[in-house]
């Protein structure tokens, strides 16, 4: 595994239930502009749901990719775990995306 795969595991942790992030967020936090990469990184998630990769979505509020899926089950059950967890989702996207977006503090 890459240092910027455990880091990325690592800060993804930090993102609590009922909330969610996004790759761009991810990526600044860590100091690098490879949005795509952290989304190849989530996509061999090998401690999922222990690491949240369900909880990040594209920076727009739409759900984004889950398991390497871009739709059908695996989008719908990305799309299930949020909602268990209290996150209105409707026609692919979070609503009120502000109120339950995530961001890292900076140092």
């Amino acid at each position: 595994m890459t240092n910027l795969a455990k880091q990325t595991y690592a800060l993804l942790r930090k993102v609590p239930r009922g909330r969610v992030t996004t790759y761009k967020a991810l990526a600044d936090a860590l100091g690098v502009k490879a949005y795509r990469a952290i989304g190849q990184i989530l996509k061999h998630n090998p401690d999922a749901p222990n690491t949240p990769c369900h909880r990040v979505v594209a920076s727009d509020g739409t759900i984004g990719g889950f398991m390497g899926q871009s739709s059908g089950a695996a989008i719908q059950k990305k799309i299930q775990m949020l909602q268990n967890e209290g996150i209105k989702i409707k026609g692919g996207k979070i609503l009120q995306f502000n109120h339950v977006l995530f961001t890292f503090p900076t140092s």
